[in-house]
């Protein structure tokens, strides 16, 4: 069987991805590796150069020499930067709710969102839910994942060279209604990647556990051929 990567976001977890899995299992063989600092998973380097790392020795270690992938927020730009930078090794790759425009103003804004003392104090029910998923270190990987963004504004690792290095076939898609992620930038980078394509999803915001189920299993029965 062809294996199917699924790339959680930034403070999320493999477990949103239980009803692709069900889905798809017997179909693909699937793989859900936890980023660093996620999960329980040890700190080390956190950043989006050391997450392609990550993905680059984790289809070594398994003998995985052509993957497709599909991302959700950040792990769709991980999952593209290892397109760009491994060509022959990704088939096909999908993404939802991943911000392509980075800037430090842009980054400024999504970090200053990421304070460990304002989540508890002004969504502690956010903050109980982070502490569910990644126990006691929740807060530093707040605060860590606040400078990676802060070093994506600075650098951002997908520009149009990138972009035309992708061979895979990709489908770039992106809430009507995602506060994050805007629709404009979303269909700018599908037009970079020479095999693309593009969808807006309707009534769709911006969280993974939001999104119509039925609806992102039909998006990837189609593009994933299944």
């Amino acid at each position: 069987m062809e294996h199917l990567l699924l790339l959680h976001g930034a403070l999320g977890h493999p477990g949103y991805f239980d009803f692709i899995k069900e889905k798809f299992s017997g179909i693909y063989t699937l793989h859900t590796p936890v980023f660093e600092g996620h999960a329980g998973e040890p700190f080390t380097e956190l950043s989006i150069g050391a997450y392609v790392a990550q993905i680059n020795k984790y289809c070594m270690e398994n003998d995985l020499d052509q993957v497709s992938i599909f991302g959700y927020s950040m792990g769709g730009y991980v999952g593209l930067c290892y397109a760009a930078q491994f060509p022959e090794k990704v088939t096909a790759i999908m993404t939802l709710a991943t911000k392509l425009n980075w800037s430090p103003e842009i980054a400024a804004k999504e970090a200053g969102m990421l304070d460990p003392a304002v989540i508890k104090e002004k969504v502690p029910r956010f903050a109980d839910y982070l502490h569910q998923l990644h126990g006691e270190d929740w807060e530093q990987l707040c605060s860590t994942v606040a400078t990676l963004l802060s070093d994506l504004g600075a650098k951002p690792l997908l520009t149009g060279s990138e972009f035309g290095a992708i061979r895979a076939k990709a489908q770039l898609m992106v809430g009507d209604k995602d506060n994050m992620v805007s629709v404009e930038e979303t269909f700018n980078a599908a037009r970079q990647i020479k095999e693309s394509s593009f969808a807006v999803l309707p009534a769709t915001i911006h969280p993974f556990e939001k999104v119509n189920r039925p609806l992102v299993l039909k998006l990837m029965e189609d593009f994933f051929k299944v």
